[in-house]
């Protein structure tokens, strides 16, 4: 299923190139916009390429969060300043998001496609399905805007296919229009609970939690009592929560469980303990764990990848875990089994101190974290021009690697693999930038009871996530515990960053970053902290928005506007 969706997207997206400003102008097939869609299929293979417009670029909401969280460093090798300017919320070069922006606009620009011409298909099986799919674009069409507001702020507002030159809309607008889609995602798509041969499928339980994501997001950041919509009315906490409720009770999601082994539960997430990986990770061999794989029941949401094994699809492979993965040469068999990769995002050792002081004994930490020098003993510093090394690397997204003992390498040892996906999947054998499949997931059911705890400041989510890691209850609701729970419990999952913004707690918390140790090039260093007058002053300057590219701005002949705190002296990297 999951090989199959994917080359159904890949083919859609040619189709799909005839669309107008965003895309090319060229026909590559018989079909064009006064034939397409005619059918249910025609309407499935479009709905595929708006999904597939997820998959092509790397620098998404969730990787510009991660390294512009006070939890991870840029990183990278000397010459990576796009990570380094991330982190430090600087420019480096023009467009620096402009893989971002044209990745949504032109998922925005499908969703819009589809809605104008639905109602040409008419060989429905029922209405519910009709329904089904139009809910699902309408979640895509609020999960793409959404990921804009917070990456950018104000956005220009596109609700047609007509190539207009939109000014930025108003944050009002915006929210308002995330929020009345999804309100008809939840009033349309059906109440099946969780089926794994829908994974990567938009559901109404993933339009509830996004809902929720996006009120606390709103009324946090701007300070606001409710989520506005289109039509002048709004979206109340209790309504939220009453979404959430149902979410809960009624979606089939749920927490992983290792039933034999509880104390496993939480590190069966991860694909490092697949069973292609973990006979040959001592650690893991010996705990017993075992990936319960892509599209589990924890999984609300997700991007899905596969390996092509093509240079032409890198788009359709999980390039973050590739970033992410340890600096080469190491990631082969002297640091397995953690794969080779960019070397961004090192772990800033303070979550490590953190950790430790309130949690002792969490397992998640070394569920989640590379203490490199107790895991990796082999691992080589300042490799290929590493800077910003801290001795700790995430393991959630990373490159995973294998061993195939069915074939022998020259000395006789089982053949060593950049991923297990060949032994899993029988995907091709490839490189790293093309070999991780791990799905992106999005919306985990674990951040959906913390967001239930938090709108209804219980401990019922709370306490619900501890007792999954073996730890003790919480006795009362507190929000400092919850944002110790939400911080260790989705440690690397792109969630931090826009937690400390809606908690007013970013300009504090990125600053620190001013007093950690590192490596460079394998030399002992301190972070630089002058850059545009240190994060504090950059987080103050932009309000944590990134650039608009400048390409959009330049070609709007000035409708559109920079953002501000951008486009002068001190917003501009020039590297270590």
């Amino acid at each position: 299923m999951k090989r199959i969706l994917l080359y159904i997207a890949i083919a859609v997206t040619v189709l799909l190139t005839s669309c107008n400003s965003f895309l090319d102008t060229e026909n590559y097939t018989e079909k064009d916009l006064t034939n397409f869609p005619e059918s249910v299929e025609d309407a499935n293979q479009l709905l595929a390429g708006i999904y597939s417009s997820m998959n092509v670029d790397v620098t998404s909401g969730f990787y510009l969060s991660e390294l512009a969280s006070d939890d991870r460093l840029g990183g990278g090798a000397q010459g990576d300043k796009f990570a380094h300017a991330i982190d430090r919320l600087m420019n480096v070069g023009t467009d620096m998001c402009g893989g971002l922006w044209a990745a949504r606009y032109r998922g925005i620009e499908r969703c819009n496609l589809l809605f104008e011409n639905i109602g040409r298909v008419t060989n429905w099986s029922s209405e519910a399905e009709k329904d089904q799919l139009v809910g699902e674009v309408y979640f895509l069409r609020a999960m793409f805007y959404f990921e804009l507001a917070q990456v950018y702020g104000q956005v220009p507002l596109m609700l047609t296919t007509v190539a207009d030159n939109l000014p930025k809309a108003s944050t009002d607008d915006i929210y308002a229009r995330i929020a009345s889609d999804l309100k008809e995602a939840i009033e349309k798509m059906d109440t099946e609970p969780y089926d794994p041969n829908r994974a990567g499928h938009a559901t109404r339980w993933a339009a509830e939690a996004l809902m929720a994501r996006v009120y606390l997001f709103y009324t946090g950041y701007y300070k606001k009592d409710s989520l506005p919509l289109a039509d002048g009315g709004t979206v109340s906490k209790s309504e939220v929560i009453t979404w959430l409720d149902e979410c809960i009770r009624n979606s089939g999601h749920d927490l992983v469980q290792d039933t034999e082994k509880p104390e496993n539960s939480f590190y069966n997430l991860w694909p490092y303990s697949n069973e292609y990986t973990a006979e040959d990770y001592a650690w893991a061999k010996e705990k017993g764990v075992k990936w319960v794989g892509d599209g589990n029941i924890e999984t609300v949401f997700a991007i899905r990848y596969n390996n092509l094994g093509n240079w032409d699809y890198t788009g359709y492979t999980n390039m973050h875990a590739t970033h992410f993965g340890l600096r080469t040469p190491n990631g082969n068999t002297s640091t397995f089994p953690f794969g080779e990769g960019y070397g961004i995002g090192p772990v800033n050792p303070q979550l490590i101190a953190d950790w430790q002081a309130a949690e002792p004994n969490d397992p998640r930490l070394w569920g989640s974290v590379i203490d490199i020098e107790n895991d990796l003993p082999a691992f080589e510093w300042g490799a290929d021009l590493a800077m910003e090394e801290t001795g700790y690397m995430q393991k959630k997204y990373l490159a995973i690697t294998a061993y195939d003992h069915n074939t022998l390498d020259d000395s006789g040892n089982p053949t060593f693999l950049t991923s297990y996906s060949h032994l899993m999947y029988g995907t091709p054998l490839a490189p790293v930038e093309l070999a991780c499949t791990q799905d992106l997931v999005l919306i985990r059911f674990a951040d959906v009871l913390l967001m239930h705890s938090e709108l209804t400041e219980t401990t019922d989510g709370i306490n619900r996530v501890r007792r999954r890691a073996g730890l003790n209850d919480i006795g009362a609701y507190s929000l400092e515990a919850l944002k110790r729970e939400r911080r260790f419990e989705l440690a690397f999952e792109g969630l931090r960053w826009n937690d400390l913004r809606r908690w007013g707690d970013a300009e504090t918390a990125i600053e620190r970053q001013s007093e950690v140790m590192v490596r460079n090039l394998g030399n002992d260093a301190v972070q630089n902290a002058s850059y545009g007058g240190g994060w504090a002053a950059r987080y103050r300057a932009t309000g944590g928005f990134f650039p608009i590219p400048d390409t959009q701005v330049t070609r709007s002949d000035g409708v559109l506007t920079q953002n501000e705190g951008w486009g002068t002296a001190a917003a501009e990297y020039m590297g270590w």
